[in-house]
């Protein structure tokens, strides 16, 4: 009210309300309204009435540059034409201010993303492209700093350039193999450095992720190259292991074959009657092949071993009369 009461006071209110009344005095006069002489005069309460009106106008204009609303989510400082940037921080809701002296600058202060891709080298010298992915926002007790040193578009200020910083120094420690066997120390290097350098500038960063990482067509060539080399070597450690397995089992049957002729051999040297052991299992063998089939047989039983009830001496002298025959 103060500053409404000096401006009633001053020569351009003093003209504005002369000019009001000479409006009103032509209104007036087109109204038949007159004096002596035919001149119209406005009346006391016509222009008290203009001066009420006038003032309820200024009234009304500076009550409603006098407040403001802050959003949910946001902050707000203020600027003072006299001390500058004030340190006050004002919060969500309807706020006051002093017209022209004082205007009010919000802040968002959600969290906000901001996504950056750069090209860096490896410690073995092959270029890398990695994505960064950055949640940030501003530090609510420190707005009134980051309003005077960086403006509201801080983040556009600050953030990518230490962002590009960072991700090439972090890269270049590491070989170009180590960046995907070792992500999460990558990561956790790149949060480090980010947090350290974006809290100098009262920035908070609430998380950092590495969105993904793309190599040079060489190099991912060769990787692939290398790939396929190894796999050939594989096979063919399983292929010489298969062929050294099957010749231990080849070596492994020969044994058991040798130690089975010679265990039969001497079986039969010390036990004649393992012969007839044997000739049984033939004989059965042989009379279920034929019980089975459905092949009419034209064989004696000699020739099919079967002649189990014929004595082995028979036997013997049957095949001497054979052989002397063909001999004669």
């Amino acid at each position: 009210f103060f500053f409404l009461s000096s401006f009633l006071n001053t020569p351009n209110f003093a003209q504005m309300a002369s000019k009001l009344r000479d409006a009103a005095t032509k209104a007036a006069g087109a109204m038949g309204a007159g004096g002596p002489g035919g001149t119209p005069q406005p009346g006391p309460a016509v222009e008290a009435a203009l001066r009420a009106l006038v003032a309820a106008g200024l009234l009304g204009v500076g009550v409603y540059n006098s407040i403001y609303t802050v959003d949910a989510g946001h902050k707000a400082v203020m600027f003072n034409r006299l001390s500058g940037v004030k340190d006050t921080i004002y919060p969500e809701g309807l706020n006051f201010n002093i017209p022209w002296l004082e205007y009010p600058t919000v802040f968002n202060v959600r969290t906000k993303a901001a996504n950056l891709t750069t090209k860096s080298g490896t410690q073995d010298l092959q270029m890398v492209t990695i994505g960064i992915r950055v949640l940030h926002r501003p530090s609510v007790e420190h707005l009134p700093f980051i309003y005077k040193r960086l403006g509201t578009d801080y983040d556009e200020r600050i953030l990518p350039s230490i962002i590009n910083e960072v991700a090439k120094a972090v890269v270049a420690r590491f070989n170009a193999s180590e960046l995907i066997t070792q992500r999460e120390l990558v990561s956790a290097q790149v949060r480090r450095e980010l947090e350290e350098r974006a809290g100098r500038f009262n920035i908070l960063l609430e998380d950092v992720a590495i969105t993904h990482l793309t190599f040079s067509p060489e190099y991912s060539r060769a990787v692939e190259s290398k790939q396929v080399a190894e796999q050939d070597a594989q096979r063919a450690a399983y292929i010489v292991q298969g062929a050294k397995a099957e010749k231990e089992t080849i070596v492994t049957l020969a044994k058991g074959r040798a130690e089975a002729t010679s265990l039969i051999g001497n079986a039969m040297k010390q036990n004649p009657a393992f012969t007839k052991l044997r000739r049984l299992d033939a004989a059965k063998d042989i009379a279920k092949s034929i019980v089975d089939g459905q092949n009419r047989v034209y064989l004696d039983a000699e020739s099919l071993l079967l002649n189990l009830g014929v004595a082995e001496d028979q036997v013997k002298s049957k095949e001497k009369k054979w052989w002397t025959g063909y001999l004669w």
